[in-house]
């Protein structure tokens, strides 16, 4: 019996002893805990509002993307009207840049267009951060690349490197159509100390009538917003058409 007794004693099931949740080991899950910054960071993709900036400045790139065209390449060739000969075609440009050859509806049409241009530059600011890990690669072109990706590094280097100019433009084109509501500057700058000179150079630089290298350097970056336009129409026809991720990388 003590022999049968100590046999089936060795063949019960061994019951482990479970600790407590109380006392349970823990666990740092660092991964599971990720701050808000350090997302930003590695992969802002991610995050809600990257998506929703992103789904902004792809919305107001399909309506505005042709327009803005159109302002690109016809604010370049006026770049050097000054040089030109005062031809009546000369004439239907200006006309046609300032107020799209319909009066006071077209400046008004212009002064929208400026707006979404302004809001593209800002928009595209935040969205264009790829992450610690990629973002230089953010600042180049790939020409060796498909397709895809040579449209969406230009997109995305070109945007980056003439940011401050296409902010300019579309800043000074929202003044051009709708003075009156830089006025809010001269409450803040009651004495215009800088408020004044700070609009006339804001005109200005929307010319770049400065020297002549001046003159050709807005002229051939005057191009930027319609290789952009281009550019991103193309990834929303990736996007929209043909079902595919708009970042080819992904």
């Amino acid at each position: 019996m003590g022999l049968l007794t100590a046999a089936s004693e060795q063949l019960a099931p061994v019951k482990k002893h479970i600790a407590p949740a109380s006392r349970a080991p823990k666990f740092d899950h660092v991964n599971d805990k990720v701050s808000w910054w350090e997302q930003w960071l590695q992969q802002p993709q991610r995050l809600r509002v990257h998506s929703s900036l992103f789904q902004l400045h792809y919305r107001i790139g399909a309506v505005a993307g042709a327009y803005l065209t159109l302002m690109s390449i016809t604010g370049s060739m006026l770049v050097f009207r000054n040089e030109l000969p005062q031809w009546r075609s000369i004439e239907w440009l200006v006309k046609l840049h300032t107020n799209l050859l319909a009066g006071s509806i077209g400046r008004w049409v212009n002064g929208v267009g400026g707006g979404c241009l302004t809001l593209l530059c800002l928009t595209g600011a935040i969205i264009w951060w790829p992450g610690m890990k990629y973002w230089r690669r953010s600042l180049q072109v790939n020409w060796r690349a498909n397709f895809p990706r040579i449209n969406w590094d230009l997109h995305s280097a070109l945007g980056f490197w003439c940011f401050a100019f296409v902010l300019i433009w579309g800043i000074s084109g929202f003044y051009f159509a709708f003075p009156q509501a830089f006025s809010i500057f001269f409450v803040l700058d009651p004495a215009d100390r800088i408020t004044d000179k700070w609009l006339f150079w804001l005109s200005e630089l929307h010319f770049g009538r400065f020297t002549r290298l001046t003159e050709v350097l807005w002229a051939v970056l005057g191009l930027a917003p319609s290789v952009l336009g281009f550019t991103g129409a193309f990834v929303c026809c990736r996007r929209v058409i043909f079902k595919k991720a708009s970042n080819p990388y992904r």
